[in-house]
């Protein structure tokens, strides 16, 4: 994503710390996210999923990000570990960055009904709605002076997408529970909101039956007729994430080109 563009640099983010939780390669909403936040001064720590430091690591390298961290969203332990390396690290935090979902994929194709298990809907809303939970009220307490968390969502979570499925139910409950954190973390001056980007081609699209065809299908749909832009998905998290943010709490910021807007596509019209 590097390579793709630049983002323009400046000093929005100087003094501050925080942490990107998801980046998992060069196309990852989350990696775009960081690659703003360094643009502006921030000075970040990873945390990634096991298994993901080989590509992880020199992204962060290239933006200048020292500390890495693993850890499995779904265990208490290694989420111990986690903050504590963070800490250790940054001592305080300003931002919190939440960008990790999942679902099986067999679940994200087909009729919800039919092929939603009790397994795989636990472990999506695990992963994708409580983690986010969790990571909340580890970060508040790392946020003496207040702060912002951003969390990532979709359209899904709204309305019904094909073959979306336990992951539009999973993306609901991440929507419900920013609001109910916004309102008991706000006494404390953090702020909490989630962007619901639209469909651009990362390895969550990939993993949705039809996904390409969700992206290309987006964009003839959208208000503006394009793509979603990293620059856009960035640049919201940015403002939301920085002192321009301010008084922004318990929203759900849509940057899809307008696609969300859309009743009827201008095809059907007579």
């Amino acid at each position: 994503m590097a390579d793709e563009f630049q983002m323009p640099k400046g000093d929005l983010m100087k003094g501050k710390k925080g942490v990107v939780m998801g980046v998992a390669n060069h196309q990852s909403i989350a990696w775009g996210i960081a690659t703003q936040l360094a643009a502006q001064g921030a000075e970040m720590a990873f945390i990634h999923l096991p298994g993901m430091e080989r590509r992880v690591q020199p992204l962060a390298e290239s933006i200048g990000v020292k500390t890495l961290v693993a850890a499995d969203v779904t265990d208490d332990a290694s989420m111990d570990a986690a903050f504590a390396a963070v800490e250790q690290a940054l001592g305080t935090l300003d931002f919190f960055v939440h960008s990790v979902a999942f679902a099986n994929k067999d679940e994200l194709k087909g009729s919800f009904v039919e092929n939603t298990t009790r397994e795989g809907f636990l472990r999506a809303m695990d992963i994708s709605a409580f983690s986010f939970v969790d990571c909340a009220r580890r970060s508040a307490k790392l946020m003496p002076n207040g702060g912002s968390l951003v969390c990532m969502t979709y359209l899904g979570a709204e309305r019904v997408i094909p073959n979306y499925n336990t992951m539009g139910v999973a993306k609901a409950a991440l929507e419900a529970s920013t609001r109910y954190i916004a309102r008991d973390l706000g006494p404390k001056g953090i702020r909490v909101n989630a962007i619901s980007a639209g469909a651009m081609r990362t390895l969550s699209l990939a993993g949705i039956s039809g996904g390409r065809s969700l992206q290309s299908q987006g964009r003839a749909f959208s208000a503006m007729k394009e793509d979603t832009s990293m620059e856009g998905v960035a640049g919201a998290a940015l403002w939301l994430l920085s002192d321009l943010g301010r008084s922004t709490t318990g929203e759900v910021v849509h940057v899809d080109a307008g696609f969300h807007i859309m009743g009827l596509p201008d095809e059907l019209e007579a």
